[in-house]
């Protein structure tokens, strides 16, 4: 009954909209329009060391022979996002030899020209489309009344993590992230055959532009397998289909360095960077590293402790780490860890029945293993928030537990960015971002849904832009020069708190679950 009332309430729901259809294109387009003006307006700003890392995956896709692109060692930025990103650079750099040839020329290390920035940032700006087509297709599936899709696609449009670490910083995470949101969408709709194939065929896509998303692979397969394959009557034909959709890419993909797979593969996967990036992601790793060095002091001043490396995972540099007191992480250590944390994930999913065909379900458990990978993978890059944070929009604008989770987890997440913009003339411009996100997301969700938080929430929240003050002002003004890592080590630890917070509500929320949607959604 409750998986009947599921599948007829998805239906009303994609219903729904195509009444109202023009509102909501006009209101995608406009704030589209809109957030693409602003994005304008940051092409001049700072970017990172990862802007001249896509312009030498530019250069080398187009100067040298395919059997040279993952071997070619004379940069440091060396090309290790799987086989199909490297043919998204190359069709780049067809287009990018009619602005600039220079920024084609592999000798040209650190090159930058005027026409070079506005080309890559362009990229950027125009890939975001796809991202924008993401946010349409899920809020269609998901959003059950027009001020919920609106409140989405201003949420997830605007979101200031993608703005800080695409459009400054500069990446590519919007474009994957619409990839994410399509093949979601897509994938839920159980009951058309071929939009499930298309939703897989997204997946597998995504899958060999960038391997970040193996994560959350394990969630995609036990739902396809559950309520695509072993629901149906035609569970093995259904398997093949799949399975096709799978091979056909990565044969596509991976089938031209067939010949140097050992080497594609370690490029991918290089173990040796260490435990933590440079700047430390808000999660486990950070509060672990913070026990350890409280460990080490309070032993120290015991005499218990004569160890002379003072500095261990403070120097801000990618390398491999040792810790003093407590045991050093290993990346099977790490793994086991992951995979232990999204097991009851895996298993709720598979063979709780209220779970296998709700489409809620199966979106939180791609958050909450999103989430798992954060906080206990390998060197974990402080952008892998987002992959989280994006998917949890849909989820808190037609429910009010997401809602709440939302709110602590897009602060926390988001603060934990911003010293990745460490030029002092950002400084105004990271704090407005931050507040004016923050003012917007818990206006428009308190509103909907009244009382959202408690009070030591609100607390957490509210010294959230008072840390990012700190770390951008006031360490200086304190210390000067002295212990330039405290404000980062600061900011990673206190967000790190907000993110397993979050992680722990949400787990206990999703395990807890006993249709809680279904009676609200009949109130409504």
């Amino acid at each position: 009954m409750d998986n009947k009332y599921e599948c007829v309430s998805r239906q009303a729901k994609i219903a729904h909209l195509p009444s109202i259809k023009y509102d909501t294109n006009k209101i995608l387009f406009r704030v589209f329009i809109l957030i693409t003006c602003f994005k304008l307006l940051l092409i001049p700003t700072y970017h990172s060391t990862d802007f001249e890392v896509h312009r030498n995956w530019l250069a080398i896709t187009h100067s040298l022979s395919i059997n040279e692109w993952y071997t070619h060692s004379k940069s440091q930025w060396t090309l290790d996002y799987p086989p199909l990103f490297a043919w998204v650079e190359y069709i780049l750099s067809c287009v990018a030899q009619f602005i600039d040839p220079k920024m084609l020329e592999v000798e040209n290390l650190n090159y930058v020209s005027l026409n070079t920035i506005y080309f890559q940032r362009g990229t950027v700006i125009f890939l975001d489309l796809i991202f924008a087509y993401g946010v349409k297709e899920l809020g269609k599936v998901f959003c059950n009344s027009f001020d919920s899709y609106v409140i989405f696609v201003i949420l997830s449009l605007c979101n200031i993590g993608l703005l800080v670490v695409d459009h400054i910083h500069f990446q590519y995470n919007g474009f994957l992230l619409g990839i994410f949101l399509l093949a979601i969408a897509n994938v839920v709709k159980i009951n058309r055959q071929i939009c499930v194939l298309q939703g897989a065929l997204w997946f597998a896509l995504l899958l060999n532009l960038k391997h970040i998303y193996l994560y959350v692979a394990p969630i995609f397969i036990i739902w396809l397998l559950k309520s695509y394959c072993i629901n149906s009557n035609k569970c093995l034909r259904r398997l093949f289909m799949l399975g096709s959709i799978v091979v056909t890419v990565l044969a596509i993909s991976f089938g031209p360095f067939i010949s140097q797979l050992p080497q594609v593969l370690s490029r991918l996967f290089p173990f040796k960077r260490g435990l933590v990036h440079a700047y430390w992601a808000a999660n486990a790793w950070a509060l672990y590293i913070s026990a350890d060095k409280l460990l080490s002091l309070f032993l120290k001043q015991l005499g218990w402790l004569k160890a002379t490396k003072l500095a261990v995972m403070t120097g801000g540099l990618v390398q491999e780490q040792l810790f003093l007191v407590l045991p050093t992480p290993t990346p099977l250590i790490t793994f086991l860890l992951t995979f232990s944390s999204i097991l009851p994930i895996l298993y709720c999913l598979f063979f709780k029945k209220n779970f296998a065909t709700n489409v809620k379900q199966f979106m939180r458990s791609l958050i909450l293993c999103a989430l798992c990978s954060f906080l206990f993978g390998w060197h974990v890059h402080e952008k892998a928030i987002l992959t989280a944070i994006i998917p949890l929009c849909v989820l808190a604008v037609t429910n009010k537990k997401d809602a709440r989770i939302f709110l602590i987890l897009s602060s926390a997440g988001h603060t934990a960015l911003l010293p990745l913009l460490y030029p002092t003339n950002l400084i105004p411009l990271k704090i407005l971002l931050l507040l004016t996100y923050m003012v917007i997301s818990f206006l428009t969700l308190s509103i909907k849904f009244k009382q959202l938080l408690y009070f030591h929430e609100y607390i957490y929240i509210a010294n959230l832009p008072m840390l990012t003050v700190y770390e951008t002002l006031l360490h200086k003004l304190i210390f000067g020069n002295k212990l330039p890592f405290l404000p980062l080590a600061l900011t990673s630890i206190y967000c790190a708190i907000g993110v397993f917070y979050s992680w722990i509500l949400y787990y206990s929320m999703f395990l807890r679950y006993n249709n809680v949607d279904d009676q609200q959604k009949r109130n409504e």
